[in-house]
């Protein structure tokens, strides 16, 4: 990391962090800690956050903080915003990046598994949001960044309770970003396309995936975790003060020449997933022209 950017209003802060002790979480945790920020994160896997604090321990000024916490337990999660608030002075920056994208087909959907898919990704966002929004506004301000994903703008089928929520968080991030930006708390929206974290490749990568995705991306190089943690500090430090309301997207230029009739079924991770997941993925087409966030 030592030939990337460095932040010095990053150095010291309080950041809190959604999902952090695996995949695109945890490495947003390492890249923080390595910019000396005071680092809190919750994560249901408790042997994996403990793991990624030790390994951590010494890489930064500050030893980050990790709590177990089912993020569908709601009164849990505010809980931790409180110690953490405690621990290390108010959260000037929140990571909302906690999400599961397992499959499943539309026909197979329950009402409560509905509710467990907005539950697990998108509920605890707001409510985040809600707890660290005072902290930010008596503070002076404050970054929010929102985690999305490309699976619904590429209009994929397979887990429609995964897209429904995933589409949600721009309209959140919007509203937020109007509520909060009087307060100097800006709410931006980041969207990952198909991030080569261990999960992704150990249950959907494959020889003929990689080689699809590669022809759809403009640049011919796989994306991977750090790639999204790069922006997201970018979006938490002052660098962007005047940045809100925006969506910016990781994926190495995917999206670049989808137009409205496109087949979400070209999509390379739609093919991997019936072709190495157990579950079939529907396919449906595309309807959205590019060229607005």
């Amino acid at each position: 990391m030592d030939t990337f950017a460095r932040y010095p209003s990053l150095k010291n802060r309080s950041v809190f962090i959604t999902g952090g002790g695996s995949g695109i979480g945890a490495s947003i945790v390492e890249h923080f800690v390595a910019q000396g920020a005071k680092v809190s994160f919750v994560d249901i896997d408790a042997d994996a956050s403990n793991a990624l604090v030790d390994t951590l321990a010494h890489s930064g000024a500050h030893r980050p903080r990790s709590t177990q916490c089912d993020l569908k337990d709601i009164p849990a999660l505010q809980q931790a915003i409180v110690d953490a608030t405690a621990a290390q002075g108010p959260i000037i920056a929140l990571v909302n990046n906690a999400a599961n994208d397992t499959r499943h087909t539309w026909d197979e959907v329950t009402v409560a598994y509905w509710d467990d898919r907005m539950q697990v990704n998108l509920r605890h966002q707001f409510f985040a949001a809600q707890a660290v929004f005072p902290q930010m506004r008596d503070a002076g301000g404050g970054s929010i960044v929102n985690i999305g994903s490309s699976s619904w703008y590429l209009g994929q089928g397979g887990y429609p309770g995964y897209t429904a929520a995933k589409s949600a968080i721009l309209g959140l991030t919007r509203g937020l970003a109007r509520d909060f930006g009087a307060s100097k708390v800006r709410v931006n929206h980041l969207v990952p396309g198909w991030i080569m974290t261990p999960r992704q490749i150990e249950l959907w990568l494959t020889p003929e995936s990689e080689a699809e995705l590669l022809a759809k991306q403009c640049l011919k190089e796989k994306v991977y975790p750090p790639d999204v943690a790069r922006l997201t500090l970018w979006l938490a430090a002052d660098d962007s003060r005047r940045v809100t309301s925006s969506t910016y997207v990781v994926d190495g230029g995917s999206r670049v020449g989808l137009t409205a009739g496109s087949a979400a079924s070209q999509h390379p991770w739609v093919h991997a997933a019936s072709r190495k997941a157990s579950p079939s993925v529907a396919r449906h087409p595309v309807n959205f022209t590019w060229g607005r966030n």
